[in-house]
């Protein structure tokens, strides 16, 4: 089987390719274009994920192309340590235990901590937006990137100044990783990427000048050490916060982008969270399932593994085809269609299964819920433009609109009040 995930199909409409994957009995199959075994099926899928010693993530983080020497000689320079995507044990679970202290990551927990910043980056956000009544503006850009890496800015007390070159370096390492991009385009990617791992030891080290006594996450993780190499290095503090800064905005700018683009798409979704904000929990869930912002992710075999009638050799690099297993018929009824009620959402693997299951997936619904839902409300008549086009970065694992353009209505915001409870028949009934 050949999957271009770059090109053609799979970029413009993925869930063509993965309905027929999923059709085939056999269910995993070997892309000879890419040298990945696909592996599709919601049962193989979510067992691979739980699985993290036969399915392993020490290759995670390494391209899937053939990386030019000079791009390599930078590479080999970044002296991160594994400690989430790409670590296995024992440090995972050490490392894992210091986010889960550190970092919150339960409802309650996120609320609490990170509740009020969220509120405060979202009013900040759709204020602006608001202001420019009649005007057309890119959601992407304006809104759905810009908000979650305002907000991990804040939870790692990092200075908003440095916005516009953190999204540059983050964007780069997905491209650098999981894109295809070519030689000299390697080498700047993997400068820029080494320059963002300093960035990162830098703010480690500050925080270790001024004795770590604020509140913010890399001054926890120092106070969480108290100085004990065997609880957490130094180095894999910032290794944390290296990946926080990627993993923290680049997956919610993508869940949040998703969204807006369903309920714009369809309007009388967009008129549902209008009149009823309470509609908005079931429709990021379902937003999650249907569209997921990492639709695929990398492991390696640690041992031959057969799933179903196929035997996967140890050593082989394998893509878990996320989207695809959430399109699974044999996990979700009509899986095809977008349905914010169906009773079965929570089957979706959108923040993985296991031991790396997303530590951020609390913030990540909080984030994309308060904005939905505030947007809804200052401006209820917010509508894409007429000449969006959808296209996304080509790229294996993360699915990203270039754009999403949206025009801002002249309705006031106090002209939604006589629409509340009104949610349209057929919403209700869908």
């Amino acid at each position: 089987m050949r999957l271009n995930p770059f090109t053609g199909i799979y970029l413009t409409d993925p869930a063509r390719m993965w309905r027929r994957i999923l059709d085939d009995p056999d269910g995993v199959h070997y892309a000879e274009d890419l040298g990945l075994w696909l592996i599709s099926g919601h049962a193989h899928v979510r067992y691979a994920l739980a699985d993290a010693t036969t399915f392993a993530n020490a290759l995670t983080l390494v391209p899937v192309y053939e990386v030019c020497p000079a791009a390599m000689n930078v590479i080999m320079q970044i002296d991160a340590p594994p400690t989430t995507a790409a670590a296995d044990p024992p440090a995972h679970p050490r490392t894992r235990r210091a986010l889960r202290a550190t970092f919150a990551n339960t409802p309650d927990r996120v609320e609490a901590e990170y509740g009020a910043i969220v509120r405060r980056r979202v009013d900040q956000l759709v204020s602006r937006l608001a202001a420019r009544r009649g005007d057309q503006v890119d959601l992407i850009k304006e809104f759905a990137t810009e908000l979650p890496l305002l907000v991990v800015l804040d939870i790692l007390g990092v200075p908003d100044a440095d916005i516009g070159r953190i999204r540059s370096w983050a964007d780069g390492q997905i491209a650098l990783i999981w894109g295809q991009p070519d030689p000299a385009e390697q080498v700047r990617l993997a400068q820029d990427l080494l320059e963002f791992w300093h960035y990162c030891e830098e703010l480690v080290r500050q925080r270790v000048r001024g004795g770590h006594e604020g509140d913010d996450f890399i001054s926890r993780a120092l106070t969480y050490r108290d100085d004990d190499d065997t609880v957490l290095t130094v180095p894999e503090v910032a290794s944390l916060a290296f990946n926080l800064l990627v993993a923290g905005h680049e997956t919610t700018a993508g869940l949040l982008a998703h969204a807006l683009d369903q309920a714009l798409s369809t309007p009388r979704w967009w008129s549902a969270i209008v009149a009823d904000p309470g509609v908005v929990p079931a429709f990021v869930g379902e937003t999650l399932r249907f569209a997921p912002a990492i639709d695929g992710w990398l492991r390696v075999t640690s041992r031959d593994v057969t799933l179903g009638r196929v035997t996967i050799p140890a050593g082989a690099r394998c893509l878990l085809l996320i989207g695809a297993a959430n399109r699974d018929s044999s996990a979700f009824a009509h899986p095809d269609r977008f349905d914010p009620h169906r009773a079965d959402v929570g089957n979706h693997l959108s923040f993985g299964h296991g031991p790396h299951f997303c530590i951020g997936a609390g913030l990540a619904r909080l984030e994309a819920g308060t904005a939905l839902a505030r947007l809804a409300e200052s401006i209820p008549d917010l509508r894409l433009a007429t000449e969006q086009h959808r296209s996304y970065k080509p790229n294996i694992a993360f699915r990203a609109h270039h754009t999403l353009l949206a025009t801002i209505g002249d309705t006031v915001a106090a002209d939604v009040a006589a629409t509340r409870g009104t949610t349209p028949a057929d919403v209700r009934a869908a």
